[in-house]
């Protein structure tokens, strides 16, 4: 079993290291994990052919074998598809992302489109996220909110479930979205499996142009963030509110049939019939 290790929140992060000591007891353990912080860069690649990718070997405690990649988590995944680190990988583990990856913040999480790229690549990826205690926005939490952060907890959390996991590995690539609260084992109430929901904790609520002076046309983005808001207690992001261990199973996406789009699809008949 070869498990590759990656985060959207860079190489030096503590929460990925845990982590990815706590992965070894299933097999081989690589880490290839963005060399900055990508959060927010959902299952990009960028452009590739203007980033000029490069790796470099780096060291993490207890893990033999490390790399920094100059680029977001997605294409850290895909290159390991390809065969950048080695014999094929049988699955890819993200995180531990500080900030819970719930409601609409799973479309942009890089946690999250690390996991959904190792699926495209027809293999199973788990994300695990935790909450930060006070004021994590859209997913996110800033180096400030991390102290006491219970990394181990999460990380225990991820180990139990991935050690059942391999134990019987789906027929079917998964992608596993596990957000955990941010306290001790003991003091969480058990886990459930969690609806997607729609909003985050704590959301972007404005966002302003404001004058750049001096420089006619350009603005500063003045960002403002909104409240905590109490979520369905159903939902991914309700349940780690409530101190439950949030799973969640995400589907791959595919066509949608409508009804309601008629006028649409009769403009491009009467375009092709011409």
């Amino acid at each position: 079993m070869r498990i590759l290790l990656t985060n959207d929140d860079g190489i030096d992060s503590v929460g990925l290291h845990v982590l990815a000591r706590a992965m070894r007891p299933f097999g081989e353990v690589v880490i290839a994990a963005p060399d900055r912080e990508f959060s927010g860069a959902g299952a990009a690649l960028g452009a590739l052919h203007l980033i000029k990718p490069e790796v470099h070997r780096a060291s993490v405690d207890g893990i033999d074998e490390a790399w920094a990649v100059t680029g977001p988590p997605a294409l850290c995944v895909m290159f390991a598809r390809l065969g950048a680190f080695g014999e094929p990988f049988d699955l890819v583990v993200s995180g531990i992302n500080p900030g819970v990856n719930v409601g609409r913040s799973v479309y942009h999480s890089g946690t999250v489109g690390a996991a959904l790229t190792a699926r495209n690549g027809l293999v199973s990826g788990i994300a695990v996220s935790q909450a930060v205690t006070g004021f994590g926005v859209e997913g996110q939490g800033w180096d400030e909110m991390l102290v006491g952060q219970k990394w181990e907890s999460a990380a225990d959390v991820a180990a139990t479930f991935v050690e059942g996991f391999v134990s019987n590995m789906p027929a079917k690539p998964v992608v596993v979205n596990i957000n955990v609260p941010n306290k001790d084992v003991d003091d969480m109430k058990g886990w459930r499996l969690g609806r997607i929901g729609h909003e985050p904790p704590r959301r972007m609520s404005t966002a302003v142009l404001e004058p750049k002076t001096g420089h006619d046309g350009s603005y500063y983005v003045r960002m403002q963030w909104g409240e905590a808001v109490e979520l369905p207690s159903d939902t991914d992001g309700g349940l780690v509110e409530n101190d439950y261990v949030s799973v969640s199973y995400l589907s791959a996406i595919g066509h949608d049939e409508r009804l309601d789009t008629g006028m649409a699809e009769a403009g491009l008949t009467a375009l092709f019939d011409r």
